[in-house]
């Protein structure tokens, strides 16, 4: 039976430097992401387009979703599969094409988890269990776009 999730966030512009979106060059882009109980998170817009650096921009949260989505599935799938996972890193990477208006997509990401298994008789498991953790994953079921793997397992 299908069931339905509903989440919320609050998106709250801090930039306002004293007069608003009078100019291109006269807010800056600071904006916090917020929901009931936890932290914000401090969001800007990348660098490139007059964001601050030390913020998240929406790009890389998108790619943190993917990441993260897919790293749960996994998790989830390796213990129900009989395959202990005792380390995971993920090195992932996306690519936005821009064109002449200034508007954009995503192209690809790539997922580079490193998994470190307990038992080495598991490695080829734990290797195919990625295909089955993204035909799990919200996330990079709702992209338009290619969310391709590259993972390395280890014992």
């Amino acid at each position: 039976m299908p069931r339905t999730h509903h989440y919320a966030t609050t998106v709250t512009w801090t930039g306002n430097l004293g007069t608003g979106t009078s100019g291109y060059r006269d807010y800056r882009r600071d904006h916090d992401v917020t929901t009931d109980g936890r932290p914000p998170i401090a969001g800007s817009s990348d660098p490139t387009f007059r964001g601050d650096p030390t913020r998240w921009n929406p790009e890389q949260l998108l790619l943190a979703a993917l990441s993260q989505c897919h790293l749960l599935a996994y998790l989830h799938l390796c213990a129900v599969n009989g395959v202990v996972v005792t380390d995971y890193v993920d090195h992932a990477t996306g690519t936005m094409t821009t064109d002449a208006t200034g508007s954009g997509h995503f192209t690809e990401v790539v997922l580079r988890p490193r998994v470190t298994v307990a038992d080495p008789d598991t490695v080829d498991t734990a290797t195919a269990l990625h295909d089955d953790a993204h035909r799990a994953c919200f996330i990079a079921n709702s992209v338009n776009f290619p969310v391709r793997h590259e993972p390395t397992t280890s014992s």
